[in-house]
């Protein structure tokens, strides 16, 4: 795998590995590690399945930056109003969610050097700044996200490492909650913790020298990385701080916080993982949303930055306080948009036999209807 197919693999990973890792051990270890970890597994098998399915539809359609094309291509123009509306919801909904984390700690990291800068003006910084970033490029991206990863997966080793001597193995089997159902419900945010998805078309088009098989493990390496940092992560909080806690934080700051209690050194190397987890995150998607509207309305990179971050940032500012409430609702919306959408453009391509020849996710038509199932287990788990 050459460097900017490791590189786009990274982008994926670090697409994920943003507002889950603050978010899991606040909506999770209160039920157990075995369930926890069951389900997280279980939701990353059917995400990842739904992402090489989108892989599928983006090669076989010819690619684009922006799933409009494609959506245009595979579904017609009912297809392509639908999935913009849907990817248009869901990416603003994620955007807010980072730039709600990430202005929280850029607070925090602000007042430890004696500034003072309240949660608006940091918001408007944090995302005028990143999105100045995102407007330079894929290339810019793929080169700084490279960088931002090995020094977050250093801050979490050296957090897991600090974290080691308070471990507490009688911790692991802690289950303060046994409603089932209500582990089921947490379904909608493990999964937008998996939400890479939406990145794929922009780096089938970044990668065009790549072939299919390098497109695919492209795709399943990105994935593997957040789940084996969300386990090591969850098995970290949990050997660490007791159940009844945990199910008592609501922000960014009070999860850091809670640590710093238990181990006074580990706030330095965890608010650097949690800011640059949720920076990769942001540039991720807010690359895939730059994208998206430079395909839809093909204007220059100055208007096109103003189309992609405003709104967000509106409704960020709007939303002070709902970092759980707005990851719920983009795991919603993600379901419609990451398993049901790539789906029926699969479905109509199979049909039409169009370019058999090239990649089709693995499993036929029994992984299919697995899709299907997975897509109605989220949406039934929001509703029960």
């Amino acid at each position: 795998m050459n460097t900017k197919l490791i590189g786009s693999a990274l982008i994926i990973a670090g697409t994920a590995l943003g507002a889950g890792m603050l978010a899991i051990p606040m909506v999770l270890a209160q039920f157990g590690l075995l369930y926890g970890t069951l389900l997280m597994v279980l939701i990353w098998f059917g995400t990842t399945y739904s992402a090489l399915l989108l892989l599928e539809a983006t090669i076989k359609s010819g690619g684009g930056l922006g799933l409009n094309s494609i959506a245009r291509k595979t579904l017609g123009k009912g297809g392509q109003l639908i999935t913009n509306g849907l990817l248009y919801a869901l990416l603003i909904c994620l955007l807010m969610a980072y730039i709600l984390g990430a202005s929280d700690l850029l607070v925090q990291a602000a007042s430890a050097v004696g500034i003072e800068l309240s949660f608006m003006h940091s918001q408007i910084l944090f995302t005028l700044t990143t999105g100045a970033i995102v407007a330079c490029g894929t290339g810019v991206i793929d080169k700084l996200n490279r960088l931002l990863f090995f020094v977050m997966l250093a801050s979490l080793l050296m957090t897991l490492a600090v974290l080691l001597p308070e471990f507490s193995l009688a911790n692991l089997s802690q289950v303060s909650n046994n409603d089932h159902v209500g582990l089921i419900q947490t379904s909608a945010v493990l999964f937008t913790s998996f939400g890479f998805m939406v990145v794929i078309p922009s780096l089938v088009s970044y990668n065009t020298e790549a072939t299919d098989k390098q497109l695919r493990n492209m795709v399943i390496i990105g994935s593997l990385i957040p789940l084996a940092c969300y386990l090591c992560w969850l098995f970290a909080v949990v050997g660490n701080l007791p159940a009844e806690k945990l199910k008592q934080f609501a922000s960014v700051s009070e999860l850091m916080a809670g640590f710093e209690h238990q181990a006074p050194w580990v706030g330095g190397f965890l608010s650097v993982f949690t800011g640059l987890a949720l920076l990769t995150s942001f540039f991720g998607v807010a690359m895939s949303l730059y994208h998206q509207n430079s395909d839809t309305f093909k204007q220059n990179r100055v208007v096109t930055y103003v189309i992609t971050f405003v709104f967000p940032l509106i409704g960020a500012i709007m939303a002070a306080d709902q970092f759980l409430s707005v990851l719920a609702y983009a795991g919603i919306i993600l379901v419609f948009l990451a398993v049901f959408v790539p789906l029926a453009m699969v479905y109509k391509l199979r049909l039409a036999d169009t370019l058999s020849e090239r990649y089709a996710a693995e499993g036929g038509k029994t992984m299919m209807l697995f899709g299907l199932a997975f897509g109605t287990f989220l949406l039934a788990s929001q509703v029960i």
